[in-house]
């Protein structure tokens, strides 16, 4: 591996997350400084607690986007969500809680009754375990107080199987197999 391709990889993969700011803002340790504002980024752990990917958010005039990207999945259509509670604890991931649902309706874009805040699309992993998506979720910021999905924090979570965008409360998609938790790195690196 040349040493350019090593440094590249160490960047992906080193830190547990980081947070973006202009040249002019102070850099919490551990993290990685860049001209981009507002950008935060948080490591996604499998269930054996590997870093297997990240979690990119940015605050958007109409939300925040959400760049993910994972590498050594298993391949195929894995439901996607946002969870209530800013916490990853493997293997099984409950310590993230049930959807992000502040408006307390049913689960599924195909569902009359919902949708979930945090329903999002399903995450296609390519055959060789790799998989990217960027999602866009509407009328929420990145700072406290609410409507904020990093303030208390919540959970990007991966599942075993596809969403069928229908069934409550969860879309029928298995088990919980890889997490990243979304905080305020504003309250932790002042």
């Amino acid at each position: 591996m040349t040493r350019f391709s090593a440094l590249s990889l160490l960047l992906l993969l080193g830190a547990c997350h980081s947070r973006s700011t202009d040249s002019t803002s102070p850099t919490p340790a551990g993290s990685v400084a860049t001209h981009a504002a507002s950008r935060v980024t948080f490591a996604i752990i499998d269930s054996a607690g590997r870093r297997v990917g990240q979690v990119s958010a940015v605050e958007t005039g109409a939300g925040v986007q959400l760049d993910v990207f994972v590498a050594g999945m298993p391949p195929g259509m894995h439901g996607m969500h946002l969870h209530d509670a800013g916490l990853c604890e493997a293997p099984a991931f409950t310590t993230a809680a049930g959807h992000l649902n502040p408006a307390s309706r049913q689960h599924g874009h195909k569902n009359p009754l919902g949708a979930h805040q945090g329903d999002l699309p399903n995450l296609v992993i390519d055959p060789k375990g790799v998989g990217r998506a960027r999602v866009l979720i509407a009328a929420v910021t990145l700072q406290p107080p609410a409507p904020s999905i990093a303030g208390p924090g919540t959970a990007l979570v991966i599942h075993a199987d596809p969403d069928d965008e229908l069934t409550d409360p969860t879309g029928n998609s298995g088990v919980r197999i890889a997490c990243g938790v979304i905080t305020d790195l504003h309250s932790r690196y002042p």
